[in-house]
This record gives structure tokens, sequence and C-alpha cells, in this order.
């Protein structure tokens, strides 16, 4: 039986392979290229393109910028969570911590150039150079607003260092070079585009940063963004990521703005505020349609703030600004980006839309005598009018009252138009005074303001 049923399946799979198989093709492995369903249809100009991409080359920048970019460690001292024995004796613990980031070299004799959020809160400073020399920094000046911070070594040699270019004539698509020491990798060198200018990652119109693909990560912060001659662009500060690394777009503080900034921390100790004096905002489609506008891009005036230079060039309110000194303006950033890099007594030229036509205006820019002072409101400095007003020889004017304590200031008789002539028993004649006041001030201890009311009654507030 089993020699049957061995014969039986041999004569089975003879009969199949003999007669009813079907011969195979060999399958080959070889990927297929398939053509595109769209060929171009100038195949002239695309060779051309791909040439001028093929001939891009970054050797010369990266060799210009990489000896000038320098390693920054911060270390810092930090509130560590606190033990139940912490808690028991009163006691706030702790600890150093070490922070790195990036810094560019602006000068041979030591200059640099950083971000804010990279010294801060430093107790102790050192740069490493890219040939692995390590020299102490000191601080020389900082400004958070725009997260720009300048340092300085001390070296009897003459150091490396990158030129500033100039960031309003980059231009979208145009390359770029980060450089930088992500994740304490020194001397890092990636390329991209610019994606975009003027972006503003706040919501509240005070930024201008310059977005590009080029890959930054943590400890890129304060390193160069440069275009392919090794110019300047830019400052690399920031990175869009749920992750807390590049997933695609990165900004940078262009180097106009930190050029001003570096300059008047230099010559001045602080940054000075050149201001416009106009209030707005920008036009888009449901804005335009409002307001009964057929412009959609510009910023519109709503209103020209007294004892500015926008009043005194005759600005007004409905007018559309659209260009100041060749720089169009389709946005607040756009404006905003331009000014940070102005100072006061600059003189710009102001093209304007009104009534269909362009006209244009010659404005000064002044320095910027309004604060925002805690618990009261908006102040400015006081004309000599205003003082005799009240019989007083010194004092701020308070120009706007706090929204949110409106209602009780306003039954204390405090509003728009009292002066203030102290505060924590200094008195004060300028913004200026009430600003180092404020800076200087114990925050744990309440804030004595005196106030000349509508009444003319002096009156002391302590607030908290």
């Amino acid at each position: 039986m089993v020699f049957v049923s061995v014969l039986g399946g041999a004569i089975t799979l003879g009969t199949y392979k003999t007669f009813l198989e079907k011969e195979k093709s060999q399958i080959a492995q070889q990927a297929t290229i398939e053509q595109p369903s769209f060929l171009p249809t100038n195949l002239k100009t695309t060779k051309t393109a791909l040439a001028a991409a093929e001939n891009i080359d970054f050797t010369t920048a990266a060799e210009k910028t990489v000896h000038a970019v320098v390693h920054v460690k911060n270390v810092a001292i930090t509130t560590a969570q606190p033990t139940l024995q912490d808690l028991f004796y009163g006691r706030v613990p702790q600890r150093r911590q070490l922070g790195t980031g990036s810094g560019v070299i602006i000068s041979p004799d030591g200059y640099i150039i950083t971000n804010n959020h990279v010294i801060e809160d430093s107790e102790q400073l050192s740069v490493t150079l890219n040939d692995n020399q390590t020299l102490e920094a000191s601080i020389v000046g900082s400004d958070p607003n725009t997260d720009i911070a300048l340092l300085k070594v001390e070296t009897e040699e003459d150091l490396p260092y990158v030129t500033f270019g100039d960031s309003d004539t980059a231009k979208i698509g145009e390359w770029v070079l980060a450089v930088g020491n992500p994740f304490n990798l020194t001397s890092t060198v990636t390329a991209g585009i610019i994606s975009a200018k003027s972006r503003d990652l706040s919501g509240k119109n005070i930024q201008s940063f310059i977005q590009t693909d080029a890959a930054v990560n943590p400890g890129n912060s304060g390193g160069a963004l440069v275009n392919t001659n090794g110019d300047l662009i830019g400052i690399n500060t920031a990175i869009s990521s749920q992750t807390g690394s590049y997933i695609g777009y990165s900004f940078a503080v262009p180097s106009n703005i930190a050029k001003k900034v570096v300059q008047d921390i230099m010559e001045f100790g602080n940054v000075q505020n050149g201001i416009l004096g106009v209030i707005g905002g920008s036009l888009n489609s449901a804005y335009a349609e409002k307001l009964g506008l057929d412009e959609t891009q510009g910023f519109y005036i709503d209103d020209v703030e007294e004892d500015t230079g926008a009043e005194a060039a005759g600005l007004k309110s409905g007018d559309i600004i659209k260009e100041i000194d060749g720089i169009k303006i389709r946005k607040f950033s756009d404006l905003r980006g331009f000014l940070n890099s102005k100072r006061p007594n600059d003189v710009v030229y102001v093209k304007i839309l009104r009534d269909g036509n362009i006209l244009e205006k010659k404005v000064t820019l002044l320095k910027n005598n309004r604060y925002n002072l805690p618990f009261i409101g908006e102040i400015k400095d006081a004309k000599p009018n205003d003082l005799k007003k009240f019989k007083v020889e010194n004092g701020v004017k308070i120009t706007k009252v706090n929204g949110t304590y409106k209602d009780y200031l306003r039954s204390e008789g405090i509003k728009e138009g009292n002066i203030i002539t102290a505060i924590n028993n200094q008195n004060v004649n300028s913004v200026d005074d009430v600003k180092s006041v404020i800076e200087n001030r114990d925050p744990y201890k309440p804030l004595s303001i005196e106030i000349i009311n509508s009444k003319g009654e002096k009156t002391r507030y302590g607030l908290r």
C-alpha cells in the first residue's frame, strides 16, 4: 500500500508538471523608473536653474564664520525643589546649573554678541574659541526685549570676527548658513534659505524675526546666521517645536536690530528706542472691510500721539503707512522691525496713503517718554503747563488709567491728567526717574505713590 501510494503521487505530480503547469518568467531584481506624467516645457530654463543651484558654494562663508563663533558656558544659581527639612527650617535651597549656547565675535578686541537668555542669571561666564582656548567673559549689557546681550573677553591677540551685513536687504529664498554649537557639538554649520521676514512669534507685534529652514537646535542660541558672503545678517534665537528640537523652522534677530542694540549698549549703557508716535494695526481683509477700505496691506493709523514726530510731520488718523525709507510696510511687524533698528532723533521718510494719494512725510523719531507704571497705568513726562495747573514743581503725568483698577482709581479721584510727584518717598521729574525707582525697589515691599488728584489734593497710596 505504501508503494502504491508513492507511485500514485509520482504519477500525479508528473502529469501536472507535463500537461497543466504554465511556464513562468523569472522576476528580475531591478527597479523600474517611471517617466513623469508632465515633462518640463522649457528644458533650457530647467538646466540653467539646476546649474545655478549646483554652483552655490558655502565654503567661503563657513571659513569666514566658523572661527568667529564661540561656545558660551553659563553657570547660574537656580532655586531647587525644597525638601521637608528645608521647609521646616525656612531655607531656600539653591544649586548651580550649567547652561550652554553660542556667541559671535564682532570685533578683534573681544566683543561678543549673544542672546540674553543664554547669559541670564549667570554667576560665572566663559567662552571657548574654535581653537579650544577658554576665556572668562564679562557682561557689558543686555536687552531682554530683543533678547540680545553683549560680552567682552580680554586677550592679547586679535580675534577672528564677523562683519555685520544689512538684514533689510536680505531676500526671501536667499541661501543662509547657521553656525553654532548645538548639543555641545562645537563649530557646527547648517544651510537653508530665508523662509520669511518680519515674523512675530508672540502675537503682540513686539518681535520681527528672520525665519529660516536651516537646522537650529538647543545650543545654537546666540550663534550666527550669515549669507553666502559670510556677512552676519542675524543672531539665531529660537525654534518653533513641540519637542524642543528642530522640526523645520528657526528664527533669528535681524542683524540691523542686533547691531543697533550693541551700539546703544556700548555708547549709552542701555537701549535707546526711537518712536514714530502712531497707534493702529495691520490691515487685512476683515479690518479693511470694517473700515470701508480697498487696501489690505499696510499699517492703518487709528490715532496720532501728542508731542511726537508723527504729529509734528502731519500724520493723521486714517492714513495708511505703506513704506519707510524704502522698506515696504505690509504688517505691524514690518514697522516694528524697522523702528527697532532706529534711535531717537533719527529722521525717516514715511510714505502714506491718504484719500487715494501717496504722500511722503519727513518724520523725526523721538525718545519714548511713556511708561506703564504698575497698578496706575501709562505715564509720560509732564509739561510745564501740566505742573503749573496743579501748582507743583515736579512730577510725571498720568495719560491712561490701568483698566484693571480703573473703577477703584477713579473713585479715589485719580484719572488721566493727574500728576505723580513721588514714588517710595523719592521725588520724580521724568519717566527715567520713575523707571529707576521701580527697577531698584524691593519687590516684597509695598509701592508708595504720591499723587495730586483731580481735586488738587495730595494723596499717598500704598500698593502691593
